[in-house]
């Protein structure tokens, strides 16, 4: 990454990068604690709790944790499967936390994926997501469209054998804008989604329909122009036989004619990151 886009970083990004590592610092935290016989509700609440000792009180989402073959989205049907339930941690199995804070007015929503001990299949998926990261800059910066882009990272699930699991999600997303958001005092949630993150997301949808584009990155036609600049959380899942591993993080979409800074990932110090780099 170049000089001017590091000097970028520093200051008009920040605050997202802060609230991004702080909630991998979560998710790590939280990962070391589980155990056998932990429920997924249980495992939302630590994150929750760790977060708000650290002065997080507002939410794009409360946090998710999906633990075996839920990590897979198998058999999700309806937006009410995504919450918390009382399945229960076991030696082996596979887990997903997923979390969205706000601090200080900044959002950053993340994923990460883990196995309480050995799970070789989901080593393997989350090995692979490397490409996905790879493939969605370089495209991004070649601006093709959501949609496009869309398609070619479902192509490449297909390719290494999986099946793409953030269809399963509303709209089928692989992405969503995030936005600074303002600070109040009271920050209420509506079926586990911040109110003020709700309206920014809206007013960005009705501002995004009148000039032809949406903060949804999606497979539909809505999707079909070109990145808008500003911050995607981007969220590629993968699934495998009941198994299911993803990432999330900003990306950062700019307006600049210089490819390496057009777009790029808002931080490379993550843990998806470095584990792929210790594999190396």
């Amino acid at each position: 990454m170049t000089t001017e886009v590091n000097s970028e970083l520093s200051t008009r990004f920040r605050g997202f990068r802060q609230v991004q590592r702080l909630a991998y610092e979560c998710a790590e935290a939280v990962a070391a604690r589980l155990e056998p016989g932990v429920s997924e509700r249980q495992a939302t609440r630590m994150q929750r709790e760790w977060l708000r000792e650290r002065g997080v009180r507002d939410w794009f989402h409360l946090p998710f944790a999906w633990f075996g073959d839920r990590t897979a989205f198998t058999g999700f049907r309806v937006p009410l499967q995504f919450f918390p339930t009382d399945r229960r941690l076991a030696p082996g199995m596979p887990f997903i936390l997923d979390m969205a804070p706000v601090y200080e007015g900044f959002t950053a929503d993340i994923g990460y994926s883990g196995s309480l001990g050995i799970n070789p299949v989901q080593d393997r998926l989350t090995a692979d997501l490397e490409v996905h990261r790879e493939l969605i800059l370089r495209e991004v910066r070649e601006r093709r469209s959501l949609r496009e882009i869309y398609e070619d990272v479902d192509r490449l699930m297909v390719r290494q054998g999986y099946a793409n699991r953030h269809r399963a999600y509303p709209f089928g997303v692989i992405a969503h804008k995030v936005d600074q958001v303002k600070q109040r005092r009271w920050s209420p949630h509506v079926f586990g989604f911040g109110t003020q993150s709700l309206k920014g997301l809206a007013a960005d949808a009705l501002h995004g329909h009148r000039e032809g584009w949406s903060p949804l990155w999606s497979p539909y036609r809505f999707s079909d122009h070109p990145p808008q600049p500003g911050l995607w959380a981007v969220e590629p899942h993968l699934g495998f036989r009941g198994t299911g591993a993803k990432f999330e993080e900003i990306l950062v979409v700019t307006d600049s004619k210089d490819p390496e800074q057009s777009a790029f990932w808002l931080d490379d110090d993550l843990p998806h990151v470095r584990r792929w780099a210790e594999a190396k």
